[in-house]
């Protein structure tokens, strides 16, 4: 974590991920290649906070660029022993009443998870992105963590709403998030797909969230969707892409780290990058480089794009039914330290959880160990299940 740190305010305090901006505070995104950028502005999200007499309690360590499994490979910060996600962990022991986080592939969902505590990644475009350090635009969140339901709905009527200074923000001016509407009544699905794919424990969370959601009155049912796999595929590819296409901008000249011995611009630019990206990024690179190819783009890239219009229509027909859908979050319950040559393919095995909606821009909430997801501008309904459940101990 780094030292920016202020007083506390009355409204309480709030940390900040390493891929959002906050004025005169260093930002790295976990990677060397930011190592001294300081910006000028803050991100929207963390200005608004501010403005509503919210403190910034400091910036917390994030996985190179949010690309991996909860923020282990960071570079302030080498992990050992059982993970964690460090903004997660600071909600988690009370130090912070809330934090804002970056959702790009599911690592602050998983992060909560292994923390006992909630994230709201909301509906794509109730969140300014701006001040955001970018590495796929099209899936990329903003979200909160929090305690309780309730803590997520308050920070979130504060930083949801239009902001022109992203391109991508919806034209609403504000967003009302509720946590006391009836459970009773609701409908939620269960995939089989993806609790087929967890171990004992995993699968003991859902069960169990399961049974107490139907003690509130809520409709619980276990159905199929076909659409998992290739939805987790779809977004791989498009995450490694735009990836791909915006860490390019790092290259030793204008941005990023200056590898210090070279003799051409190719030796600048491949020196500056290998030093400055971990093999992460550099597997997430090459891959977005493989499928935006002229042999590859159509059969991967240009699929993927529709592959997102299906998955989006399929689960607008699956939201006509059930108000919401239940599923893990992760296929264990915990992750234990791992060599970063592994990383490419856990992560992406573990995104098949939470990859739906990245994908087609849904809100996901993970609460009490366990994911919910509901259709757009549907936060209210999964913050109420949440809440309902959190009475119940």
């Amino acid at each position: 974590m780094s030292n920016y740190t202020v007083l506390l305010s009355e409204n309480g305090t709030v940390a900040v991920d390493d891929t959002l901006l906050v004025k005169g505070a260093e930002a790295k995104a976990g990677s060397r290649m930011l190592e001294g950028f300081k910006p000028l502005f803050s991100a929207e999200a963390v200005t608004r906070l501010e403005k509503a007499g919210y403190t910034m309690h400091s910036k917390t360590h994030v996985g190179e660029f949010g690309l991996d499994l909860v923020g282990e490979f960071s570079n302030d910060c080498k992990q050992t022993g059982a993970l964690r996600g460090a903004a997660a962990s600071l909600v988690a022991d009370g130090t912070v009443k809330a934090a804002l986080a970056v959702d790009v592939n599911g690592a602050p969902r998983r992060a909560a998870m292994l923390e006992g505590v909630s994230f709201l990644k909301p509906t794509y475009g109730t969140v300014s992105r701006y001040g955001v350090i970018s590495t796929a635009a099209s899936g990329e969140q903003v979200g909160v963590y929090a305690k309780t339901a309730d803590g997520i709905a308050e920070v979130m009527r504060v930083i949801a709403g239009h902001d022109g200074k992203d391109g991508t923000s919806l034209p609403a001016e504000r967003y009302e998030y509720v946590t006391d509407a009836p459970a009773g009544g609701k409908r939620v699905a269960v995939v089989k797909e993806l609790l087929d794919k967890a171990d004992d424990a995993a699968k003991a969370n859902v069960n169990a969230y399961a049974d107490a959601l139907r003690a509130k009155g809520v409709t619980v049912e276990e159905i199929r969707v076909s659409l998992t796999d290739a939805a987790a595929v779809a977004w791989q590819i498009l995450m490694t892409a735009e990836t791909c296409n915006n860490v390019s901008r790092y290259d030793g000249v204008k941005f990023g780290h200056r590898a210090e011995n070279y003799k051409t611009i190719d030796e600048l630019y491949v020196n500056s990058r290998t030093e400055g990206f971990n093999f992460l990024t550099k597997a997430v690179i090459l891959y977005g480089s493989d499928v935006l190819s002229k042999t590859r783009y159509k059969a991967c890239y240009d699929k993927s794009l529709r592959v997102r219009r299906v998955a989006a229509e399929a689960m607008n027909a699956l939201f006509a039914q059930y108000d919401a859908v239940l599923t893990p979050v992760a296929s264990v319950t915990g992750f234990e330290a791992y060599d970063i040559h592994e990383a490419f393919d856990k992560v992406f095995k573990e995104s098949v959880f939470t990859a739906i909606p990245n994908l087609v821009g849904i809100p996901a909430l993970v609460s009490g160990g366990v994911q919910l997801m509901g259709k757009a501008f549907d936060e209210s309904v999964l913050l109420s299940l949440a809440a309902a459940v959190e009475k119940e101990g």
